[in-house]
């Protein structure tokens, strides 16, 4: 029987490319794109944990979607930070899936094959998985609780990067075909333009 595996669900950004709160802007289908992004994490793991800064409107709507909402007053600090505070918030697990708040795209089977192989993965040793389009890594990415020191320990922009990069023998790639794990919402031209992709924001 696998262990509990956790969504960590990095939602603390200050979006100043944006302009405002891009994580409550709406995407063509009429979803917010926290929405989007909780609502599929949500239906593929066992627990999210939302990691937010001080945002009582967004921490009310993950709330509603029954994610566990984590207020990160290290946010300023970076992705690192974030890493950081949802991993301590979810000690428990025997895995965490590290996913972007801005990166509503990513299919639900996509998350589900990290998942299920990050499971059969820590099985035969390989404690890391990284998902892989067009020769390019993206999120979600899967850790084994092997890594919670190192997890916690994170601070600064880099996110979780320097762990792969120091244990690449732990790591499997896992190719799919699902460009949304590389998609992510930097500005307002990107909701209509990336929600207009055919290849995008389906869940089967």
């Amino acid at each position: 029987m696998r262990g509990l595996i956790v969504g960590v669900l990095l939602a603390a950004g200050s979006a100043k490319r944006f302009g405002s709160q891009k994580l409550l802007a709406r995407l063509p289908d009429g979803r917010s794109v926290i929405e989007a992004a909780a609502v599929t994490l949500r239906g593929q793991v066992d627990r999210v944990v939302a990691v937010i800064g001080r945002d009582e409107i967004l921490g009310n709507l993950l709330e509603r979607m029954r994610c566990e909402v984590v207020v990160n007053d290290r946010a300023i600090e970076g992705m690192g930070a974030s890493i950081a505070a949802g991993v301590t918030a979810s000690a428990d697990a025997a895995g965490w899936l590290i996913a972007l708040g801005d990166m509503p795209y990513v299919r639900a089977n996509t998350i589900h094959a990290v998942g299920a192989t990050l499971s059969a993965a820590m099985l035969q040793g390989k404690r890391i998985v990284v998902p892989m389009f067009d020769g390019k890594p993206g999120h979600p990415v899967g850790f084994s609780r092997e890594f919670a020191h190192e997890l916690r320990a994170l601070d600064g922009d880099r996110g979780a990067r320097q762990i792969i990069e120091t244990h690449r023998d732990d790591v499997t790639a896992l190719v799919v075909d699902d460009n949304g794990i590389l998609l992510d919402i930097d500005t307002p031209a990107d909701l209509a333009v990336r929600g207009s992709l055919p290849s995008l924001g389906t869940s089967d």
